[in-house]
């Protein structure tokens, strides 16, 4: 568990966090958007123990330790957003120097190779690798021990596809296994695919803040029906107008915006009108939009 009770930092007199409040329940994959300089870097890294507020506070786990509290940072791991190493190590030397630091079983540098997909380049050195791999060995040494907590700035920036379908698995495995991640992305479809819960973060405060269930309702409510008539019926639209008041046509086709629930009643509608339907799609609203109208409401 990660709570921020009214985090604030600031740097030369500029407010990089606002007092921040929001909880990162355990067993859970939270996810932290915004855009650049929103704030997301110095919340994790705040989590992470390394950063000291200029008010309020960060605490850990069911003991509610503070974040500069060593035991409470010891109950995490944390992934910077750049990661670099040794570049005349192996990784496979990076991996085992880590593995010794935090006391890991002896067999854990084999797991995390494998899981990062790095067995044929453990032995090489990290100055030959691309940056999706040293992202890829930066996740290994993430996940080298048995912590609760994984703190993850932009992970999947730099993954290609392999090291995405490994970052995948791994989070699902730590859902699996009751632990809790906080990360956050600009990948909007990691977010969907991942997030149990999202923050939305914009100018250093906390905007929004969703359940997966929430989001999906918020996006079912910002879907668009469109319907292909035969032809047009007079008055139709205007009738349509009173459950859909952004109903327009376009072409032979009516677009009907507005929430999955209503259209069952709109085609009862336009049938009962005497419309024929010739065909029918529909979609639910995008992320990246309701994103944007997230932002650009508080920008």
């Amino acid at each position: 568990m990660i709570e921020y009770r009214a985090f604030t930092k600031r740097y030369d007199g500029r407010t990089a966090v606002d007092a921040l409040t929001l909880v990162v329940p355990s067993g859970s994959v939270v996810a932290l958007l915004g855009p650049n300089g929103s704030g997301k870097t110095t919340s994790i890294k705040a989590a992470a123990g390394l950063i000291r507020p200029d008010g309020g506070e960060v605490v850990l786990g069911l003991e509610r330790l503070n974040a500069l509290d060593p035991r409470g940072r010891r109950s995490c791991s944390f992934l910077p957003q750049r990661v670099s190493f040794p570049e005349t190590l192996t990784g496979r030397e990076v991996v085992e120097f880590y593995r010794r630091l935090r006391q890991a079983p002896a067999d854990a540098a084999d797991r995390v190779l494998k899981f990062a997909s790095l067995n044929g380049a453990g032995a090489r050195a990290v100055g030959t690798y691309s940056g999706g791999m040293v992202q890829r060995l930066g996740l290994a040494v993430a996940t080298l021990g048995t912590t609760e907590v994984l703190l993850l700035d932009e992970p999947t920036a730099a993954l290609d596809p392999e090291g995405l379908g490994a970052f995948y698995q791994l989070v699902e495995a730590r859902r699996r296994a009751g632990g809790t991640v906080f990360f956050s992305s600009h990948q909007l479809g990691d977010i969907e695919r991942l997030a149990d819960r999202v923050a939305v973060i914009v100018a250093g405060r906390l905007v929004a803040q969703f359940t997966e269930r929430e989001l999906a309702a918020r996006l079912a409510d910002r879907g668009v029906m469109r319907v292909r008539l035969a032809a047009h019926v007079d008055g139709l639209i205007e009738r349509v107008r009173e459950q859909s008041a952004e109903a327009c046509w376009a072409g032979d086709d009516m677009v009907v915006p507005g929430p999955a629930s209503l259209r069952p009643a709109i085609l009862d509608l336009i049938r009962a009108a005497g419309g024929e339907i010739c065909g029918l799609t529909a979609e639910e609203g995008r992320l990246d939009v309701f994103y944007r109208e997230l932002i650009g409401a508080s920008s």
